[in-house]
């Protein structure tokens, strides 16, 4: 079939689709990363309207203790924490399935669906900001190690290896413990044992050779690529050579990283947060109310349980959206695959 000279002035008059319009327009056409994007996005609104739910729905305050305090249902007063049918100390009230303390009481008396709205806005901040941290660490050692070379490359890539040789969670729980009980002094500005801003540098840091390892080995595959040579014969300067065809192709993995690890960064927080050295009272996160049910699991478990269960939706839905991140802008991943089989 021949073109016609309309047919040809159409054709050159349309722009041609980027990799990134195309990898962008390859992920919108995935339908289980769309579901898991909205999923997330669900969870994030209802997190953001935790305020708006504690005053105007539950009418409870999640952070202040209520032992004394009394719900209606069914037209009877109730109070909030019950007598234990073992006749030993109180019971917080479980499941109304109503507006106040849908999903119960913990031992203070406190709703547990206001305080898990509000836990999840922390462990999805911590979350979301300990990726950034790491991924730009992660991006910055990598590509400065894997293109200088040299004695810049050796001491770079022994750092990373020291803190590989670390088991992530006890590096992570050794970091938590010195800086909750010491504060963190930056310069001019100190950070409070109760700041969240503990947690994210922590996480962010003890996982950045995780990722830095893999984008230095890939920066050293593109220095030695053929059109990174030619540019070098070409005289191109080093400095444009590396915005120009390092750096865009370092960016794409970072992307494909992103939701892996804040998947990853969130399971880590929920475990600090249950060894009382993540998130601190005041304050709550997913992985605290896990803690604040764990002596509550035999007669009140689902004060447990509904924190365990949010933070596995969560993670499941950030793998999902991660595997459709990763075929959509790293497509020699999914012929590796095809390949294996």
């Amino acid at each position: 079939m021949s073109l016609t000279s309309e047919d040809g002035a159409r054709v050159a008059a349309e722009p041609a689709s980027g990799p990134w319009r195309a990898a962008l327009r390859k992920l919108v056409q995935n339908r289980t990363a769309m579901a898991a994007a909205l999923v997330l996005v669900l969870v994030v609104l209802a997190c953001i309207a935790a305020p708006l739910y504690a005053k105007y729905v539950a009418h409870t305050d999640p952070f202040g203790s209520n032992l004394d305090g009394q719900i209606t249902i069914g037209g009877k007063s109730v109070p909030v924490m019950q007598p234990s049918p073992t006749g030993l100390g109180m019971t917080p009230i479980g499941p109304t399935w109503r507006a106040q303390y849908f999903l119960g009481a913990d031992n203070q008396g406190r709703d547990v669906a206001a305080r898990m709205l509000y836990g999840g806005r922390n462990s999805l901040l911590i979350a979301t900001g300990s990726t950034l941290i790491c991924l730009a660490l992660a991006g910055l050692v990598g590509v400065v190690a894997g293109f200088s070379g040299g004695i810049v490359d050796t001491v770079l890539a022994r750092a990373l290896d020291v803190l590989w040789a670390f088991p992530v969670y006890m590096l992570a729980i050794s970091l938590s413990v010195v800086l909750i009980s010491h504060g963190l002094k930056l310069g001019p500005f100190t950070l409070q044992a109760d700041s969240l801003l503990i947690p994210v540098i922590i996480i962010g840091v003890v996982y950045v050779p995780y990722v830095a390892r893999p984008i230095r080995g890939q920066v050293i595959s593109l220095a030695r690529s053929d059109f990174v040579l030619a540019s070098r014969c070409l005289g191109v300067a080093r400095r444009r050579i590396l915005l120009r065809d390092i750096v865009p192709n370092v960016t794409t993995t970072l992307i494909v990283f992103a939701p892996l690890m804040m998947a990853l960064n969130m399971l880590t927080e929920a475990a600090l947060s249950f060894l009382s050295i993540g998130v601190q009272p005041p304050a709550a996160s997913w992985g605290t109310i896990i803690l604040d049910g764990e002596g509550l699991l035999y007669t009140r478990p689902m004060v447990a349980l509904a924190p365990g269960i949010a933070i596995m939706i969560t993670v499941v839905m950030l793998n999902f959206l991660g595997d459709g991140v990763r075929e959509a802008f790293d497509p020699r991943a999914k012929l590796r695959v095809k390949s294996d089989r």
